[in-house]
């Protein structure tokens, strides 16, 4: 395992403001150089690639970064979850206006079968609306109790 110098094609240039490794560069150890490539292994000489700092000042400062990152992302998708149910939000009170009707028009249909007259049962003794139909069916009607 030894340097081929294909790497130099892939060299990555010092991030300004941020770590290598926070903006995503990877080192080689073999070949001494940091690298800007999505694999595990390095494309030269086929060693591992750190993808973390050694050193434990520089492990500090990445992992402040990344939950910073982390929290800052958090509060985007917040805000953008926000948005959409603020723009959703229009559309139900449309959608509620329209229930409201469709209620009326049921509690209109209701009370309607209540101006209805119920008549009882001769068998049940229970009233109805639709005295015909109870009969035919009354579990009490001596004709259904013989068959």
């Amino acid at each position: 395992m030894t340097c081929k110098g294909i790497c130099v094609r892939y060299k990555a240039q010092k991030p300004v403001g941020t770590g290598r490794y926070a903006s995503g560069q990877r080192r080689c150890q073999i070949c001494e150089i940091f690298i800007k490539w999505e694999g595990l292994w390095c494309p030269c000489c086929g060693y591992r690639l750190r993808t973390k700092p050694r050193n434990l000042k520089y492990k500090a400062k990445l992992r402040a970064r990344v939950e910073a990152d982390a929290v800052e992302a958090e509060t985007k998708s917040i805000s953008q979850m926000e948005q959409e149910l603020a723009a959703e939000a229009k559309p139900k009170t449309k959608a509620k206006t329209t229930k409201a009707k469709t209620t009326k028009a049921k509690t209109t249909k209701a009370k309607t079968t209540k101006s209805k007259e119920k008549t009882p049962c001769q068998y049940c003794q229970k009233p109805y609306v639709f005295i015909d139909k109870h009969e035919t069916k009354c579990k009490k009607n001596p004709i259904l109790l013989k068959q």
